[in-house]
């Protein structure tokens, strides 16, 4: 799964981040660090008493009342211990009977044949609205294959919340059950990780049982229906308003893997290879982009079974896009399921796409649903490779540079986190197995596999991936699986290096320093992380020392505490490349000389070593030599490069000026990435005239919905006698980055009859986009005359009490927070804050209090 977390990770960071705690220096012993593992009871891979092998369901649906009338038909046999009992997670379920169903073959001497006769016996049981125990006619031993019916009404949205914490975590979830929410389209769908599934069916809720399954599903023959496996029949209703969708799999997964969504969408469809089909599920007015959306997929998927030497195992692989979804995306067995951020428009797509989700959910169909981590202990058995999938789609399909740049963002993603915690990859004594969903079980966990395939080599690595599918496939594994993989395949003992990135917390933390004296360049490497609670790493790497433009590569390890290295060199280095692949978990405290790192940007071809020169160099442009460096990064193979350099220049009135601007009013013009033309732009506008207006205006028909945006933000910030006209021209535009500087614009007039305006467009907008919005429009009612203060104030309300999206609900209390001084918004905001009960934003409430 995307991290629950989301793509919103970092807002919600943000808005925490001047209050978290920052980590305690090796100095500090009074206390023990607000960041230190905290440690929870065992958490030990649940006992199977019995063992499912296959769920046939057969579901209705009541939308009023927006239950699930459902019927299980589950086949098992006891694990190893013969069973007179069987023990199923149904949470808050309605039973409506429990029966065993068997067939007893008899020899009928008047129509000499055996004939079948069928048992249906009524089971007793007992629920305690968590935890069906049924009683079996007799004790069984596993040489016996039972099969139980269990007739039922599930009803998520009723469930007690000292059943299920938190009202996000439901399992199915009816979206605009009434169809009374206009522009939002009737859907059901389902979440099941972690243990979610057991709200909508009655199964073994836990990731190390697989079973095969059999999903009918009857709904109103308006709606498509898709679910795990494929599609072996579709039956009308005699009056043709109803129709029964029957979807069957083979091939046994997890239950938390077993999904399905019944909705109005637009389907595209492509083929892999004779069998096995790709189909694209949007909403239909997103039907024209849906190739360009997911269109990618076929060319991933060939990528990935060739580099891991394995094929795609399952019957079909779908994607679809849903409403309201509780998470970025859902790897389900063949069918992925996205948030509804997934779709854009091909316009908006030339600004960036979704193929880093796409590959990631994609690449669980091997680590995660075919081999599938035993306990949520293990998660990142799961998630690292499915978050490395990203450098490796990357690395392939826009090389070396465009992955670092992922590896640079997932590091200072967890490197942020670990301001706040560090724990282990492998947990065995979490406190909540929902905060194994962190960046540490995935960015962090995505970062450790590229240190593995740097240390072991490509062949090396790809290899032992390859052993570990094909031995551990539909089955589950542990951290001891994988690192036996790797061993076969290297000949190595390779606990060193599983110990300490898997099953300690923490990360190096190194301070290097440099000295040249009588022909010889002395590093000294110091580890500072607290030994207390973090381990001291054995790290090898590579250094390359420059002498009169030539490197010598040297291989270290660094293994203690403190440690000295030597290098021969006749003459002072023009750099000393600490850790040249730049692929080192690590913080690293390396203060180098203003030539020395002019010497790295002109000499590395690494995007991460030319990206840290840059910023070692900011501030500095009153250097010739760094501003000639500066204007010539203007024009850096790499964009990221490009972007930077350009911001260096915001505000920059020296001596090359008219040099510089006509380089930026280039790079607006021709650049050929969106990001680097709108940079520009801003830039430009950082000068605080109107000489670059045309250039604005001529922006405003760039391709890219971000250039047009900003474009719009600069020439409209001067209020220009055209403002109006061109803020009326643009303020229905399709993309929520050019309705927000319309909004700004706006905002800055504050016009009563403008209110309208901002809540019609608040209307069509994805969650993110929301976010965002809300802002603009706190911005606009701080303006506003306090009538239209408190017309907005309903609207605030129920956003921050009720929508969907947590992040979203807590952009609409932001706001409320400006009006306090309007009678009664102070309680209001209390009462919101008290009544929450999404556990991650009653966390975030708790920490800013009244804020």
């Amino acid at each position: 799964m995307l991290k629950k977390i989301l793509i919103f990770l970092c807002l919600l960071v943000a808005a925490q981040s001047a209050l978290a705690s920052k980590p305690t220096t090796p100095a500090d012993t009074t206390k023990r660090p607000a960041w230190a593992a905290k440690k929870g009871p065992y958490r030990p891979t649940r006992t199977l008493k019995n063992d499912l092998l296959h769920t046939q369901l057969d579901l209705r649906f009541d939308w009023l009342r927006q239950h699930v009338l459902g019927s299980a038909k589950i086949t098992f046999k006891p694990y190893f211990y013969p069973q007179n009992t069987l023990e199923l997670d149904a949470k808050g379920f309605e039973i409506k009977g429990i029966y065993q169903l068997d067939t007893l073959t008899k020899y009928d001497s008047v129509e000499q044949k055996y004939i079948r006769e069928f048992l249906i016996d009524t089971l007793e049981y007992t629920y305690d609205k968590r935890l069906i125990t049924i009683q079996l006619r007799r004790k069984y031993s596993r040489f016996d294959t039972l099969c139980v019916q269990v007739n039922y009404v599930a009803k998520p949205n009723e469930i007690p919340d000292n059943i299920i914490g938190s009202k996000t975590d439901k399992g199915l979830y009816f979206i605009n059950a009434d169809g009374l929410d206009e522009g939002k389209p009737q859907q059901i769908w389902t979440q099941g990780e972690t243990e979610y599934n057991s709200c909508w069916m009655p199964t073994v809720d836990t990731p190390n049982e697989k079973m095969t399954q059999d999903i009918s599903l009857t709904v109103e023959n308006r709606f498509k229906t898709l679910s795990n496996g494929r599609l072996v029949s579709s039956v009308m209703s005699s009056d043709s308003l109803m129709r029964t969708d029957r979807w069957v799999q083979t091939l046994p997964h997890a239950p938390y893997l077993t999904a399905f969504v019944v909705g109005d969408f637009a389907v595209e469809r492509d083929t892999v290879r004779p069998g096995l089909e790709l189909s694209y599920y949007v909403e239909p007015k997103y039907a024209p982009h849906a190739r360009a959306i997911f269109g990618r997929t076929k060319e991933m998927l060939a990528f990935f079974e060739n580099k891991f030497g394995v094929e795609y195992q399952w019957d079909k692989y779908a994607q679809i896009a849903v409403r309201d979804f509780v998470a970025g995306a859902m790897e389900n067995t063949s069918m992925t399921v996205h948030a509804e951020s997934v779709q854009n428009d091909s316009r908006a797509l030339l600004d960036g796409n979704s193929d880093n989700v796409i590959a990631h959910e994609l690449m669980h169909h091997w680590f995660g649903n075919l081999i599938t981590c035993e306990s949520w202990a293990h998660l990142p058995l799961n998630e690292a490779f499915a978050n490395y999938s990203e450098y490796l789609w990357n690395e392939h399909k826009h090389g070396r540079e465009e992955a670092d740049l992922w590896w640079q963002a997932e590091q200072q993603q967890y490197l942020g986190e670990s301001e706040q915690k560090q724990e282990p990859l492998i947990r065995y004594f979490y406190t909540d197995k929902e905060d194994m969903f962190d960046s540490h079980s995935y960015a962090k966990g995505g970062q450790v596999m590229h240190i593995l395939r740097k240390m072991v080599g490509d062949d090396a690595f790809f290899l032992a991936c390859r052993n570990y599918l094909v031995r551990n496939a539909y089955a589950t594994a542990e951290i001891n699986d994988l690192r036996a993989a790797f061993e076969e395949v290297t000949g190595e003992d390779l606990n060193w290096f599983f110990n300490q990135w898997f099953l300690s917390p923490g990360h190096p933390q190194l301070k290097v320093e440099k000295n040249y004296t009588e022909g010889k360049v002395t590093l000294n490497v110091s580890q500072l992380q607290d030994s207390t609670y973090t381990p001291i790493y054995r790290l090898p790497l590579k250094i390359d020392v420059w002498v009169a433009g030539q490197k010598t590569t040297h291989n270290i390890v660094i293994d203690k505490a403190k440690q000295t290295f030597e290098f021969a060199a006749t003459q002072r280095p023009d750099w000393v490349d600490f850790d040249v692949e730049k692929h080192l978990l690590a913080t690293i405290e390396y203060e180098k000389p203003k030539a020395e790192l002019i010497f790295q940007y002109y000499n590395s071809d690494k995007f991460m070593a030319r990206y840290e020169a840059l910023t070692g160099l900011e501030n500095q442009l009153a250097d010739s030599t760094v501003q000639a460096l500066m204007m010539g990064a203007m024009n850096d193979k790499f964009w990221k490069i490009r972007q930077l350099a350009l911001s260096n220049f915001s505000e920059y009135d020296g001596q090359k000026f008219n040099e510089v601007e006509r380089i930026i009013q280039s790079r607006a013009r021709v650049d050929t990435h969106p990001r680097v033309r709108m940079e520009a732009i801003v830039t430009l506008a950082s000068f605080g005239d109107n000489s670059n207006d045309p250039l604005f205006r001529e922006a405003l028909n760039d391709s890219s919905y971000q250039v047009v945006a900003a474009a719009l933000d600069a020439y409209l910030i001067g209020k220009p006698d055209d403002a109006a006209d061109i803020a009326a021209r643009f303020e229905n535009a399709p993309s929520s980055e050019v309705m927000t500087a319309i909004a700004n614009y706006y905002a800055g007039l504050a016009k009563p009859e403008q209110y309208d305006w901002f809540l019609q467009k608040m209307n069509g907008l994805k969650p993110a986009e929301m976010y965002n919005f809300l802002q603009v429009f706190g911005k606009y009612l701080i303006k506003s005359s306090a009538d239209i203060q408190r017309r907005a104030l309903p609207m605030l309300e129920t956003t921050a009490r009720d929508y969907a999206a947590y992040f979203v609900r807590f952009g609409a209390y932001q706001v409320l927070g400006l009006l306090t001084d309007i009678e009664g918004v102070k309680a209001m905001r209390k009462d919101i804050r008290a009544a929450e009960r999404d556990p991650k934003l009653r966390d975030m409430y708790g920490q800013i209090g009244e804020f």
